[in-house]
């Protein structure tokens, strides 16, 4: 049998994490610590590789059931490789430090054992599809892989220059940086998109330090037909990122 496909081989390296291509992950479990993956993100592994699910706290639940965010994540443990991937989005590798970084839960793929994660209350008075009121911080030491729609564009925040980014496609930014949702309206109401230019609610960045955004929004473009009626129009119920569309795949 033969096939340009004999060309696509796995990524032999020592490594612990490798990127296959630029939307599948490999994980070498070999001498390393567990890993803590995003639930039913395994495509492959080779090896003796187990999969259990990964216990929550009391407060960890709580805070998952207040304001719907935190990370359904499994264990990974053993020896072997595991290959991870979720809707062919883009894999990206970020180096956690002491600086820390906040992110939406929906665009984790898989972080070492070693990072602590939390859910924290960013400053917005409503909860919206796409970027609500509340956020995933990570902190420690250790790598944790993010996903994105497209290829992303990372921006630099310095105090002589602050960036606002579109709510709804916003990935994760540096914790450091000072963070206020607003909706820049005129005659339309705030529970809108922007007057009739179909831009709606937008995070100003402050501080010094880098966010991350991704070319694709949560919700779909004004007036897209996805579905129908006036909830398809704004991805709101079955038709918003909580729905039927996760991971902002939208088909």
């Amino acid at each position: 049998m033969q096939s340009a496909l004999f060309s696509q081989t796995e990524n032999q390296t020592q490594e612990r994490y490798a990127l296959q291509n630029p939307q599948l992950l490999r994980v070498n479990l070999q001498g390393h610590d567990d890993l803590l993956a995003r639930k039913g993100a395994m495509v492959a592994y080779q090896g003796l590789v187990e999969f259990d699910g990964e216990y929550q706290s009391a407060g960890q639940r709580r805070a998952r059931n207040r304001t719907g965010e935190g990370l359904d994540l499994m264990r990974c443990s053993g020896q072997g490789t595991v290959y991870l991937a979720n809707l062919a989005q883009y894999i990206h590798l970020v180096d956690v430090e002491r600086e820390g970084l906040t992110v939406d839960s929906q665009y984790v793929l898989a972080l070492d054992t070693q990072l602590n994660h939390e859910v924290i209350a960013v400053d917005s008075q409503y909860g919206i599809s796409g970027s609500g009121k509340y956020q995933l911080n990570i902190t420690g030491t250790g790598k944790v892989a993010l996903m994105t729609s497209g290829q992303p564009l990372m921006m630099q925040v310095t105090p002589e220059k602050y960036v606002s980014v579109d709510a709804d496609a916003i990935v994760a930014w540096s914790t450091s940086l000072r963070v206020q949702m607003q909706a820049q309206t005129t005659n339309s109401s705030v529970r809108r998109r922007r007057g009739n230019t179909g831009e709606g609610w937008e995070l100003s960045f402050l501080g010094q330090g880098v966010v991350l955004v991704q070319p694709s929004e949560v919700m779909p473009p004004q007036n897209a037909v996805i579905g129908s009626g006036i909830a398809a129009q704004y991805g709101a119920g079955q038709q918003g990122a909580r729905g039927q569309n996760q991971g902002n795949a939208w088909s």
